[in-house]
């Protein structure tokens, strides 16, 4: 009986986690896909994501959309998500201290934290230039492509490093290879100065300010960026290093730091 069991609550935490998958998969495409397009995509048995996505379904967790039976996330996870930031006072913190931020340098102001071994922002506040840089917030992004990365991965060996991200991602957006090591040197000089700046690997013309927000463990659980025109942005880079900093600092003093996911 007990191997019975065992083996029901083995298949019952296995489809646990392969609806997570699918609904994590949904997010990163951003948009609505039929459930065998999903199941090729992320190499799932098509019986099991039918079983699953109808399961989704009939909860709220995903909805049809766009026709020809194609799915995407539900309206009930933004009621829990609502939950969930009602629930933290950072929530509301960290929106005030971007608005600052953005009000203070007129540039666009992002926090920004790992999604598993990826780069996400997390919140932004565009700024008030008539020029405006925008990023996907909630988009995933390779580690070594951003400012905010070589900070994330700071508490990490070199070693950990090269095993946390994955190899492709080294790859940058021109088809150019970062080298690892270039990356860890990087890492390591951030983890020495508190921050790093650099002119931007995706955008061309954009300059990219980050400082680490600290969790309770002391290391960077978070990051808050600026991001600039470049020229811009190295004229100004004492004066937005000091706001960023100052910003980081009132959030780390915030009723509920920010927790490594």
């Amino acid at each position: 009986m007990d191997a019975v069991q065992d083996e029901a609550a083995g298949k019952r935490a296995r489809g646990l986690d392969r609806a997570f998958e699918i609904l994590d998969f949904l997010r990163q495409k951003r948009q609505a896909l039929k459930p065998n397009e999903i199941a090729a995509q992320i190499g799932a048995p098509r019986s099991s994501v039918y079983e699953l996505v109808n399961l989704l379904l009939s909860n709220g967790i995903l909805e049809f959309t766009g026709g020809e039976g194609r799915v995407y996330l539900g309206r009930k996870l933004y009621f829990l998500g609502a939950a969930y930031e009602n629930h933290f006072d950072f929530t509301r913190e960290c929106e005030t201290t971007l608005e600052h931020l953005a009000d203070e340098t007129r540039e666009t102001a992002q926090f920004c934290m790992l999604d598993g071994n990826r780069y996400t922002v997390v919140r932004m506040r565009e700024g008030a230039r008539p020029f405006r840089i925008s990023t996907d917030v909630g988009q995933s992004v390779p580690i070594p492509w951003t400012a905010s990365g070589r900070l994330l991965v700071a508490h990490l060996s070199d070693q950990e490093i090269l095993n946390f991200i994955p190899p492709q991602d080294f790859r940058l957006p021109g088809g150019e290879w970062l080298e690892p090591q270039t990356f860890i040197a990087e890492v390591r000089q951030a983890e020495r100065e508190g921050l790093f700046t650099f002119n931007s690997i995706v955008d061309s013309f954009t300059h990219c300010f980050a400082v680490p927000v600290r969790g309770e463990e002391g290391h960077a659980a978070a990051t808050l960026c600026l991001v600039t025109p470049r020229d811009d942005g190295i004229a100004n880079r004492d004066r937005y290093l000091d706001c960023l900093k100052k910003a980081a600092a009132r959030l780390e003093h915030a009723p509920a730091r920010p927790k490594r996911s």
